[in-house]
């Protein structure tokens, strides 16, 4: 993978609340955010890791309104001569190739205008209107105020703990966010919401299938990304098989049966919501060969099995 060190960083689609000290603690699904060692964060990861999409509400402590950010410090620093050396930066410019991609995607696809999504960067904990969150939850969308947000030093737990420490990883787990941004607006998601309502006992087997969608959109925008944009620039220069490797293995440490075995419990395909690691590759690698997001129908029947 190769960034065009000309590339005009947006740092406009980011909302940087790293230094507004987050707001709100409490857990989620009843279990406490970000527990202490490596089986309470893999417990936690099972539920939110790398595809958190919840609900309103879907967060303990109901919803509040977001903090305002200040991104002063990023536009300085994201305005110097070797800014794609810093992570921060790095990860805006992937943003600005994730939505310049589905500016025009978006619209020839499903045929409406597409409405940007910022992401939020935070520090430790974060006020969202899904409610309250901390860095144990890994990355998350939040349909209810139209935000991704992510702890930064999140990449270290992927790379760390869960061994995948490739850099594609970090465009990947963005593109994925923003695959649910795609399902929020299109209105995917709240149709299968409703299918939950009607029908609960499918209610893990319709988020699988959502989850697989954003991985599928994640890796259709793969195919897309050296032709993505900003101030005129090219945003990547090359993205190599390699790059596409290190995304299928970051697809293959966050599957559901590979996380239950690494807390320690056995394998329960009753309890998946994002997948087995077979699945979430299958579908990056779908998305990805096609390029196009018309691949991505995980809900046609028979799709995923």
């Amino acid at each position: 993978m190769e960034l065009n060190e000309n590339a005009r960083i947006d740092t406009s689609q980011i909302d940087d609340q790293r230094s507004s000290g987050g707001g709100g603690g409490g857990g989620i699904g009843g279990l406490p955010i970000g527990g202490g060692g490596l089986t309470g964060i893999i417990v936690t990861v099972l539920i939110a890791l790398v595809g958190g999409y919840f609900g309103i509400n879907g967060l303990s402590g109901g919803g509040g309104e977001p903090q305002a950010g200040d991104n002063t410090s990023l536009q300085q620093e994201c305005s110097q001569a070797d800014a794609i050396k810093q992570l921060d930066c790095r990860n805006a410019l992937f943003v600005n190739s994730i939505q310049d991609y589905w500016a025009d995607a978006y619209p020839q696809n499903f045929g409406d205008p597409y409405k940007p999504a910022k992401t939020v960067f935070f520090a430790n904990r974060v006020q969202t209107k899904c409610g309250a969150a901390d860095s144990g939850v890994g990355p998350f969308y939040c349909p209810a105020d139209d935000l991704v947000y992510i702890d930064l030093t999140f990449y270290k737990l992927l790379a760390d703990q869960l061994g995948a420490p490739g850099e594609f990883a970090q465009p990947y787990v963005l593109a994925h966010e923003y695959g649910h941004h795609i399902q929020d607006i299109s209105g995917t998601e709240a149709a299968m919401r409703r299918e939950q309502q009607r029908d609960p006992s499918q209610e893990n087997k319709l988020s699988v299938k959502l989850e697989l969608q954003a991985d599928c959109y994640a890796g259709v925008w793969a195919k897309n990304a050296t032709g993505t944009d900003v101030g005129g620039q090219k945003i990547f220069k090359s993205i190599t098989e390699q790059d596409i490797q290190e995304g299928l293995d970051t697809a293959s440490k966050i599957g559901d049966d590979t996380l239950q075995q690494r807390s320690g419990g056995s394998i329960n395909p009753a309890e998946f919501t994002h997948g087995t690691s077979a699945q979430r590759q299958e579908w990056f690698s779908t998305g990805y060969k096609s390029g196009s997001p018309k691949s991505c129908d995980t809900f046609a029947a028979g799709a995923v099995s």
